[in-house]
């Protein structure tokens, strides 16, 4: 595994879709965020949760993520439950801004595959490869890393290549938790999106039970 860069710059000029995407935004909406979305939380944390990319009017948004959209209100009220979050969580960067209680992390570190916006939240084979190398960076500077959990099949796949593993050694399947030769734990959940939940593929409860089992294996 070879570390790479873990943030990439405001203006990165990686992959041409992307920046195209991302200089309408900031015609259309300037007062977004419109660019790469940096990670959040410590750096000494144990526990690294990596999502697909930012979505429109989440953390594209707001610059922080899983902010602004129903994927973020399930994920923090998840975290919040299981002593990973306290402070108060808003629909936007408010926090302790309005507020009174500041939303912070502990021990978790929230990251995507894809640091940009990609067109119909769908990034190209291409854009995950080159967004790899922060990925890489991102974990390469967790010095206390011991898991990773992935939201959904593309965010583990990315993972395993990162990681240089076979994907066939390593199937996704909603709450698996795999013992990596790193001595990394990789678990897998269904993405926290609205149309999991909508749909039944994914229900609080089944969000919950991974939080649990990886809260098993941190103790």
């Amino acid at each position: 595994m070879t570390p790479g860069r873990a943030t990439p710059g405001r203006d990165c000029p990686l992959c041409p879709r992307l920046v195209a995407c991302r200089n309408e935004l900031r015609q259309t909406f300037p007062l977004w965020h419109n660019a790469p979305v940096p990670s959040f939380g410590p750096e000494d944390a144990r526990l690294l949760i990596v999502g697909l990319a930012p979505g429109l009017k989440g953390a594209n948004r707001t610059g922080r993520p899983f902010t602004g959209d129903y994927a973020g209100d399930l994920l923090y009220a998840t975290l919040a439950k299981f002593g990973w979050a306290k402070g108060r969580y808003v629909a936007g960067r408010d926090d302790g801004v309005w507020l009174p209680d500041t939303l912070t992390l502990t021990d978790v570190r929230i990251t995507n595959a894809v640091r940009c916006l990609p067109p119909q939240n769908k990034p190209l084979p291409a854009e995950i490869n080159t967004c790899r190398q922060f990925l890489l960076g991102e974990l390469a500077s967790l010095p206390k890393l011991r898991a990773v959990l992935v939201l959904g099949r593309v965010a583990h796949e990315t993972m395993l290549g990162a990681l240089g593993l076979r994907k066939s050694a390593y199937k996704f399947m909603h709450g698996a938790l795999y013992d990596l030769p790193s001595g990394l734990i990789l678990a897998d959940s269904y993405h926290c999106s609205r149309y999991n939940t909508n749909t039944g593929t994914l229900t609080t409860e089944m969000f919950e039970q991974v939080f649990e089992s990886l809260r098993g294996r941190l103790a």
